[in-house]
């Protein structure tokens, strides 16, 4: 391989493939930051551990922000490097051979040894496997057998540096939207840790003592996988995750209020505040409203951030009936909608008329895996970006041809196509919003003005209030449960509350699990199917329903967050809360002990599991001071730091049961 890659040393295969996938990348999501960038190191060698949730871009957003820029290096089957005009390839798009067929670790790490010993970057996912879950279910211990191999590579061979393992997060607001800004609904935060370095683990893996190499090798696979946890967000259970999601999208419901520095700490906030059972009187009924308004929205294709930029009727009080629009509100709505994007069309029409195509396409590879929500950006941006390919050579032959295929003409064509790109670049958003907003008026238009007897009825309705999960992935190795009864750690007001490692809690004398980061979820609501497919309803049957869900769940969180904060004594209250976010905020206590080999161990002492929470007006002060516009009970009404309510005809406005009739 040495003198292929000096040949190659400057990887211009890797250099064009990152700026080409790099720009489609920018143009698919509506921001990419970049996050603790500073903790990489500008030279030596280093292993990338990052996580692996969206398939193919996730190399494309690693490579592409990877600081300084620097050439990663990724794994390649050996047997391909066989056909030299592959190998040579292979070699400048940065790619290094594994024979995984080898039970050698030395023969299986050759490659990556040679790419380590040159001060290269080497990127692996030890997931294993790209997946959507609620939370990080697998760390595999290749990237550490890796780090540990190299580091005694490095001691035979004097002169050689020592490697260093950097964890990458890399976090999607929403992975497989395409460009919507609304309430960071398609983002990307790639987040850098601090370097991990060997020196702790060497005396153990160079240890003669059976099994420690082993015990080492879990050990770094557990320090990665925590480090990974600490810049992600990691939920028990779907609908605890879904659940903190809509409140998310209800406390920061403007465009960009949330600072994305924030988001992981934000989100992994209200995900351990939602895991905290019966925290509470009206928990469970707030999740519920939560969970209903966050389907319906599913089954829509809406959201809330849409419907906040209409000025809906917003009348909060939990203790009074819901009015909904008018219908001349909504009238009057429909047209002023109208009217804006009317304004804008023509200045879009062309450039839209001319990527049309590009939309098609991604839609139609997305619709190829619709069950699969880690593969559909890949598909969309792939298919995207392959009518691209056609569409602007064509474009810029068809101007050169105006030009009499001149050099001068050359120049003028190609540099028209690169202005037209970047301008439906830096107008798609604004008019991608404004369309939306367009969309969302007319459908409320038609449900309003429907007669009330075209609702679903509340049976019919039941199949859409359950949030729809993804289908799982067959190569991720779910956590064995084993159960080990747990003596009962309670808050000091709120006795029936066990607090774990993870932020999940449960009643008093519920069996916990100690072996894994996530215990058992909290108890649901109530007993549903969960079907993976289902056909989207009219609009007339429905948005009625779309804007009661929204009042009532806004409604519950303001009287949740009311008794969370002020209802009795609650300066003692302490609820879950992730290890990391207990360590800066709250507090840990000690567990249990549990023998267990898949644990990290240091001769035969076991680590012990501990218990993290946080105080609860500590956590509504820490929401608040990022910007979250938490709804108030004032005077036996609910009101909300926002403008206020339009007026609405009671004669037209509906009733439903107040949060006091709810289960």
């Amino acid at each position: 391989m040495s003198s292929l890659a000096n040949d190659f040393n400057f990887f211009l295969l890797h250099r064009l493939i990152r700026y080409v996938t790099g720009l489609a990348a920018v143009s698919f999501f509506s921001e990419i930051r970049v996050v603790g960038g500073e903790n990489v190191p500008q030279t030596g060698p280093i292993i990338i551990t990052a996580t692996h949730h969206n398939m193919m871009l996730d190399p494309v957003i690693l490579s592409s922000t990877f600081p300084n820029q620097r050439i990663l290096h990724y794994w390649s089957k050996a047997s391909l490097f066989a056909n030299p005009v592959i190998r040579q390839i292979l070699l400048s798009t940065g790619n290094i051979p594994v024979d995984r067929k080898s039970n050698d670790r030395r023969v299986l790490f050759r490659g990556t040894f040679e790419a380590l010993s040159k001060g290269y970057a080497v990127a692996l996912f030890p997931e294993g496997t790209s997946y959507t879950e609620p939370r990080i279910m697998q760390i595999k211990d290749g990237a550490a057998w890796t780090a540990l191999e190299y580091t005694k590579y490095a001691k035979e061979h004097p002169g050689t540096q020592e490697v260093k393992v950097v964890p990458v997060a890399i976090v999607y607001t929403n992975k497989s939207k395409y460009r919507s800004s609304f309430h960071s609904n398609c983002r990307c935060l790639p987040r850098f840790g601090q370097p991990i370095s060997i020196d702790p683990y060497k005396e153990q893996f160079f240890s003669d003592n059976e099994g420690a190499p082993r015990a080492a090798a879990k050990r770094l696979s557990h320090d990665i996988e925590t480090e990974l946890t600490k810049h992600t967000v990691n939920a028990p259970d779907w609908d605890t995750l879904y659940a903190a999601r809509m409140a998310r999208d209800i406390l920061w419901q403007k465009d960009n209020s949330i600072n994305l520095d924030d988001f992981v700490a934000i989100s992994q906030t209200l995900v351990d505040l939602f895991s905290t059972v019966d925290v509470t009187p009206k928990f469970n009924s707030t999740r519920l409203r939560l969970l209903e308004y966050y389907s319906l929205l599913q089954t829509t294709n809406l959201t809330n951030s849409i419907l906040s930029t209409l000025p809906l009727p917003r009348d909060l009080d939990p203790y009074k009936p819901v009015a909904l629009p008018s219908r001349l509100l909504t009238l009057l709505l429909f047209v002023r909608d109208t009217c804006s994007s009317l304004v804008h069309l023509p200045f879009f029409l062309f450039p839209l008329v001319v990527h049309m195509p590009v939309y098609i396409m991604g839609r139609f590879g997305a619709h190829l895996v619709e069950d699969e929500e880690e593969t559909q950006a890949q598909n969309k941006v792939a298919f995207g970006l392959f009518s691209l390919f056609l569409i602007y050579p064509a474009a810029f032959f068809f101007l050169w041809a105006l030009f009499w295929y001149t050099p001068v003409g050359a120049i003028i064509a190609a540099t028209t196509v690169y202005m037209f790109a970047i301008y439906h670049n830096r107008t798609i958003t604004g008019n991608y919003e404004a369309a939306r907003r367009f969309i969302t008026a007319w459908r409320i238009l038609i449900g309003v003005w429907a007669p009330k007897k075209w609702d679903l009825s509340v049976s019919a309705l039941s199949l859409y209030t359950t949030p729809k999960t993804p289908k799982e992935n067959p190569w991720v190795k779910k956590p064995k449960t084993n159960p080990i009864s747990a003596p009962s750690i309670s808050s000091d007001d709120n006795p029936n509350v066990n607090i774990s490692s993870s932020g999940t809690c449960t009643p008093s004398g519920t069996s916990l699990n100690p072996l894994h980061h996530i215990s058992s979820p909290p108890p649901t609501v109530k007993t549903y199917s969960r079907p993976h497919s289902r056909r989207r309803p009219p609009t007339r049957r429905i948005m009625r329903h779309v804007l009661r869900a929204r009042i009532e769940a806004v409604k519950a969180l303001a009287v949740f967050f009311d008794q969370l904060e002020h209802t009795g004594e609650r300066s003692k209250l302490k609820v879950c809360a992730s290890s990391h976010l207990a360590e800066t905020y709250g507090g840990l206590d000690g567990r249990f002990h549990v023998f267990d080999p898949s644990l990290p161990v240091v001769g035969s002492k076991v680590q012990t599991d501990v218990q993290g929470w946080r105080y609860a007006t500590e956590v509504v002060t820490f929401l608040r001071k990022r910007g979250a516009k938490i709804p108030s009970v004032n005077g036996g009404g609910v009101k909300e730091d926002m403008e206020d309510w339009a007026l609405t005809s009671d004669a037209e406005g509906e009733s439903i049961p107040s949060l006091d009739d709810s289960p």
